[in-house]
């Protein structure tokens, strides 16, 4: 079968061959439908953060499940799923006190002496990214890596809810806890800030302030719910949302991954406000807030995945999305084959649209 491998960071990606093991006990082997170019995808790219290579990117996915493990209780040969990044064992610390997004433990992963997931033809090991490699037409993963969904749901759409959305939708609902009414600013309208500017319409807030240097990027956005759009570029933004809030807003939601961007979110926020930061930073970048900062109770949090528990927050975005409340088709700006996954990538490096979906031929 075919996959996008990355042979090492900052070269293109390379079609080639390989092959998968057969489902271990608590594995599930999924054919591919549809897999979304994330930010982070590029991040282990261009080498910004390691990881072991060669390796297959792609984590936002969607597919059918073909095979399962002797093991596996909570999919079946036929059931839709989307795929998460976070997979969890569901026993460690983190697992038990509700915090399964944290995860790390090792039993998700086959262990020493086992044999790899994915191979070249000839047997040569491919490192597993991120629990999923999803730039392939099937993946091999743990079972609490994906859960079943309404087979309703088309799976182009389903794809981008098992990262962007997760994340963009978590951090309104879990991280943030959005009260109806407060006022929320996303910095960067990417893939993952469209979709924390659509959940915040969901969760009710009042102001929803979208700001991108894009213009094509601030039109998505009050396409998705913002009620003012700002250039994120131009010196005077934080002046004016700091008017028109009449003095900062409750939750500055920071969707880019860039330190601007960061100090920007804690720069625009009011007493007792929090800034919520999703984005992949550069690995020497601090957020900070100063002493008169902590004076007036403000706060910094990350929120690693949107503090997901998929298992069922990924049913009811999808249940969100058959209702007509979560917009999906205006996050979605092209679908591409595999085979033009390089392109995707350069598109995403100019900054000017949103989200490239592979679609695979099922």
């Amino acid at each position: 079968m075919k996959a996008a491998i990355l042979e090492q960071a900052g070269q293109p990606l390379v079609i080639g061959e390989i092959q998968l093991d057969k489902p271990g006990p608590h594995e599930v082997l999924i054919r591919t439908a549809a897999c979304g170019l994330c930010h982070s995808d590029l991040h282990f790219i261009d080498g910004a953060y390691p990881h072991p290579v060669p390796t297959i990117p792609g984590h936002e996915a969607a597919g059918v499940v073909e095979a399962v493990g002797s093991e596996v209780r909570t999919v079946k040969v036929g059931d839709h799923v989307v795929t998460c990044l976070s997979a969890f064992c569901g026993h460690c610390e983190f697992c038990v006190t509700g915090r399964m997004a944290l995860c790390v433990s090792a039993d998700t992963k086959r262990g020493a002496g086992q044999p790899s997931r994915i191979t070249r033809p000839d047997g040569t090991p491919i490192a597993q990214m991120l629990n999923l490699s999803a730039f392939a037409e099937a993946m091999l993963v743990h079972e609490h890596a994906c859960v079943a969904i309404d087979p309703d749901m088309p799976l182009d759409r389903a794809a981008v809810i098992g990262c962007a959305v997760t994340t963009g939708a978590g951090a309104v609902f879990n991280a943030c806890n959005v009260t109806p009414g407060e006022d929320v600013a996303v910095v960067g309208c990417g893939g993952v800030g469209l979709a924390t500017i659509n959940a915040a319409r969901i969760a009710g807030a009042g102001r929803i302030i979208a700001l991108d240097p894009m213009p094509e990027k601030r039109e998505l956005a009050m396409k998705l719910g913002a009620t003012h759009a700002l250039d994120a570029a131009d010196p005077d933004t934080r002046g004016k949302v700091l008017e028109m809030t009449r003095g900062g807003v409750h939750h500055a939601i920071e969707a880019v991954g860039r330190q601007a961007s960061a100090d920007m979110a804690v720069g625009l926020l009011r007493r007792g406000g929090t800034a919520t930061i999703l984005g992949m930073m550069p690995l020497d970048s601090k957020v900070g807030l100063s002493a008169i900062d902590l004076l007036g109770d403000k706060k910094v949090q990350g929120a690693l995945m949107g503090r997901n528990r998929f298992p069922v927050d990924l049913p009811r975005l999808v249940a969100f999305y058959l209702s007509g409340k979560l917009d999906l088709d205006t996050i979605i700006a092209e679908r591409i084959s595999l085979d033009q996954v390089n392109e995707g990538f350069d598109k995403m490096r100019a900054g000017h649209s949103a989200r490239s979906v592979i679609v695979f031929d099922q």
